[in-house]
């Protein structure tokens, strides 16, 4: 196999790893007559019902994995549930019904993302003691699970989402700003939940698998508070370019008011992480002959400037190595900061992960410096912001076609046009809907 062939394998390695049917599967046991969930035994009686509701971009697999796990020794009639998920993740299951909840590659909450979720609520509060409701999250699911508070509007949300996410906010900041202005995040779902038991199975896209964060908590009671959502809108100076509803309702006595405690007995688990899947990705490089340096499942900051400092180690590694064959690999999710464009009116299409090696292409336009290199970086969900691409990659071949092609890579980068600047020479991971989500992995290799 080609360097890029031996890049491609071990990314996919590491998103087989974290598959969401089999971590669902494996987290699941049902002896006897018992019902178990990562070991820990359910209060399950034979007539009570099992409701099975979530959102997120492994919201199809996942409840692909549920039935797969219950059906064959539990009554179908017991089992039903709602999930909400991308409209291109939608088929037909044997008892639970996938919700197409935004289109494609728009990772925004939509009026179809609202009714599902008024759905979802129905259902888990028609519910009774005797019942088990069982809660899939992954990431997508702040946008797939939304209700805003009555006070504001769904254009309202979205306009505070995009000031956020256009300031470079990270993800455990949009998600705190989100919680104070929703129906179901924070613990909400689980409060309005009238079943005996509720457990969550999660699969993390944050870093550090922070419970109140994934999917903005909608299973664990948050202790944040509209204060630290108006600072955070203060620190990132929006309070002036948000919508004033908002900044109403985060300065209302209401809105700081505890809500009552969940009636079920709540049981969180992660199923899947970006720490799995690198582990993964570090045993795949090895068997393939290569010496693996990982940094880690925890990078965040710019997208920009980290591929820069993966391609300075890479080219390290390759003046210090004699006849070694390098793999650096890091996981995590960095940002995009589109304040950074010189025009707001002059945005591209990209994503972070095309961005992270887009930069790395302007640091060294010479193919000849990427002679045996190879630089990947792609989201485990199969989308990279609003593209048909889940990242990029460069190496020798690319950045020729980019001298061929005549395009000024940090001409691309200041627009954060990364999508046409790859489209345009080949350089775009295409996988599709990978019904996973763990953040992003990346893939650095070095041969002499």
């Amino acid at each position: 196999m080609s360097l890029r062939d031996d890049a491609i394998a071990i990314w996919k390695a590491g998103v087989a790893s974290v598959d969401s049917a089999a971590a669902v599967q494996r987290a699941i046991q049902i002896p006897g007559h018992r019902l178990l969930m990562n070991g820990v035994e359910l209060n399950f009686s034979g007539d009570a019902r099992i409701e099975v509701v979530g959102a997120g971009k492994a919201g199809a697999g996942m409840a692909a994995g549920i039935e797969s796990a219950l059906l064959p020794a539990l009554p179908r009639k017991l089992i039903s549930g709602w999930v909400n998920v991308p409209a291109d993740c939608v088929r037909s299951l044997h008892c639970i019904h996938l919700h197409a909840a935004r289109p494609p590659g728009i990772n925004e909450p939509t009026q179809a993302a609202v009714a599902g979720t008024e759905e979802i609520l129905r259902r888990i509060r028609r519910l009774e003691p005797q019942d088990v409701c069982i809660v899939l999250l992954s990431g997508g699911a702040s946008a797939l699970l939304c209700s805003p508070v009555p006070q504001i509007t769904l254009s309202d949300k979205l306009a505070v989402t995009r000031a956020l996410a256009a300031s470079g906010a990270p993800i455990h900041e949009l998600n705190l700003v989100r919680t104070q202005l929703s129906q179901v995040k924070g613990g909400r779902l689980a409060t309005a939940c009238r079943a005996g038991t509720l457990v969550a199975l999660i699969i993390s896209d944050v870093i550090g698998d922070p419970l109140d964060v994934i999917g903005s908590g909608p299973t664990v009671d948050s202790s944040r508070r509209s204060e630290e959502a108006l600072q955070i809108l203060s620190d990132r100076r929006l309070m002036n370019s948000v919508p004033a509803s908002v900044i109403e309702y985060l300065r209302a006595p209401f809105a700081n008011q505890r809500g009552q405690s969940p009636s079920s007995a709540v049981t969180n688990s992660i199923v899947a992480s970006n720490r799995i899947a690198l582990a993964a990705s570090a045993t795949k490089a090895e068997q393939l002959g290569y010496t693996v340096e990982s940094l880690g499942s925890e990078i965040a900051g710019d997208a920009a400037t980290h591929g820069r400092d993966l391609l300075e180690r890479m080219l390290t590694a390759k003046r210090s190595s004699e006849n070694e064959r390098v793999c650096i690999l890091s996981g995590g999710e960095p940002t995009v900061n589109l304040s950074s464009a010189t025009d707001g009116n002059s945005y591209g299409k990209g994503g972070r992960n095309q961005e992270l090696i887009l930069a790395a292409v302007a640091a060294h336009p010479d193919a000849a410096a990427w002679s045996g290199l190879v630089l990947l970086s792609g989201g485990t969900d199969g989308e990279d912001g609003p593209t048909d691409a889940a990242g990029a990659f460069a190496d020798e071949a690319i950045v020729r076609s980019v001298q061929g092609h005549d395009l000024q890579p940090t001409d691309f980068l200041v627009r954060h046009d990364s999508w046409t600047f790859f489209s345009t020479v080949d350089g775009l991971l295409k996988t599709g809907p990978t019904h996973t989500n763990v953040m992003d992995l990346r893939v650095g290799l070095v041969s002499q």
